[in-house]
Order: structure tokens, then C-alpha cells, then sequence
């Protein structure tokens, strides 16, 4: 019951925050705060290995875009998991983060990067163009003053991963 519920919660918080986004004047919802609204949905509709620990830590690599609202997520609670932020640099390792967001800043190591994560359960994010073709899980875009998504449910199962099937269908383009 209490997946049904939140998945009723993410078709209408997805679908919301597009309708948000293109009704409501820029000032009212910055592009990256509504960026950190859809990471916490993407990992609230991720199946996480039962193995995944207590924390589901949050990376952010490259220069950070975010810059506050990210934090917003710090401290949440997605199941049993607590939710930590964290900024690396570029040459700092991943192999403690279980959500990895690639800043468009860091996208011209994405591939190195993408391919240090291989067999972890690490959900991987981005919001540059191409991202999804380069490994990338999940890939954000704007269009049309709207935050949209792709999905490469290939990467995401290689991590070890399940994405749910309602948050496929809000996805624009879907990798298998």
C-alpha cells in the first residue's frame, strides 16, 4: 500500500512540478531547485538493493549548480535510508555514494567516471545533453520551461537497480 501511495505521489509531484514550471515565472521555481525535487523522486522510485546501507548518499561531482537547494534533501528519510549530501571534486572517488549526480561541468569525464562506478549500486544522474547515450540512468533536461527526463533502464540494472515502471512512463525517451 505504502508503494502505491508513493508512486501516486511521484506521477503527480513529476507531473506537477512540469505544470509548475511552465505556468509560474522563473523567480518562483530556479531550474536547480526543481532539479533537486526530481532526484529525490528519482530515489524515492529506485529499488535499492536489500545490501544498500542505512544512508544513501548523494554526490555531487563537478561544480556544484545547485549551490543550496540540493540540501534541501539532507537529513530526508527515503524508506529506511537517510539522504546525505556530499560535493567532490572531479578526482575525488565515488565508490561511496549511492546516487552520483555529473554536473554539466564534469561531463567531459563522464565517461571515466560512468565506468569507475561499474558494479555498484550507484542510481547516476546528469542534466547535459548525451548524458543518457554515455551511461547515465537518469538524464534531466528543460524544455519548453519544463524539467523533463530520459531514462537508460540498461545502466540502472547493471548498477543493480530497479526503476519504477511509473516513473518510466513520465520519462521522455527510454533506453532498454
Amino acid at each position: 500500500m505504502k508503494r502505491a501511495i508513493r508512486l501516486a505521489l511521484l506521477a503527480a509531484g513529476i507531473t506537477g512540478l512540469s505544470v509548475a514550471v511552465a505556468a509560474a515565472p522563473a523567480d518562483e521555481f530556479p531550474e536547480y531547485r526543481l532539479k533537486a525535487a526530481f532526484v529525490h523522486n528519482f530515489i524515492m522510485f529506485t529499488e535499492w538493493p536489500a545490501a544498500t546501507g542505512s544512508v544513501l548518499n548523494i554526490c555531487i561531482t563537478g561544480t556544484d549548480p545547485f549551490v543550496s537547494d540540493i540540501d534541501a534533501l539532507l537529513g530526508k528519510t527515503v524508506g529506511a535510508r537517510t539522504l546525505m549530501v556530499q560535493r567532490k571534486s572531479g578526482g575525488e572517488s565515488l565508490k561511496a555514494c549511492q546516487v552520483v549526480y555529473f554536473s554539466p561541468s564534469a561531463i567531459e569525464t563522464l565517461p571515466r567516471l560512468v565506468a569507475s562506478l561499474r558494479g555498484q549500486a550507484t542510481l547516476t544522474i546528469a542534466d547535459s545533453p548525451g548524458a543518457m547515450r554515455q551511461g547515465v540512468a537518469l538524464n534531466m533536461a528543460v524544455q519548453r520551461n519544463k524539467v523533463s527526463f530520459e531514462a537508460n533502464v540498461l545502466a540502472a540494472r547493471s548498477a543493480g537497480l530497479v526503476l519504477s515502471s511509473k516513473l518510466l512512463r513520465l520519462a521522455t525517451e527510454v533506453e532498454q
